[in-house]
């Protein structure tokens, strides 16, 4: 198999996890868009507007509205930024932590039970291919 035929069959493999997984998704839960912005605060600490819409690849107004659904709904803080007063800073709160671990273990709960059906080296070999797939997606 060449090189490009090996990255087609990751990425098919990704997109169909990724498809099932956001089917495990409850109705009722945050967007996409929210749980993203949410994950970006809670592994990267306070973050500004812009940078957060950095991170996701947004358009910075796209972010505001979404800033401003979860300030009002107490899962983010904003603040002045300390060093630029002329901008400000978003903290991830107490209920938005709780909220997008809510979200996250919903999801995590199928993939534990699908992942049960493996066998012991196959979900060795999914840990370490998780391990990489999480630094080639930080590349």
């Amino acid at each position: 198999m060449d090189a490009l035929a090996e990255a087609a069959a990751v990425r098919e493999g990704v997109q169909r996890l990724s498809r099932r997984l956001q089917g495990e998704r409850s109705p009722a839960g945050l967007s996409l868009t929210k749980t993203s912005l949410l994950g970006h605060l809670a592994r990267r600490g306070d973050l500004s507007p812009g940078e957060l819409a950095t991170a996701d690849r947004l358009q910075p107004q796209s972010v505001t509205r979404v800033l401003a659904e979860l300030e009002r709904d107490g899962l983010v803080q904003r603040y002045p930024d300390p060093v630029d007063k002329r901008t400000h800073r978003i903290r991830l709160t107490v209920a938005g932590r709780a909220t997008l671990g809510a979200d996250m273990r919903q999801r995590d709960e199928w993939l534990a039970g699908a992942m049960a059906s493996l066998t012991g080296s196959e979900r060795a070999a999914l840990l370490e291919a998780a391990d990489i797939l999480a630094r080639l997606g930080e590349s």
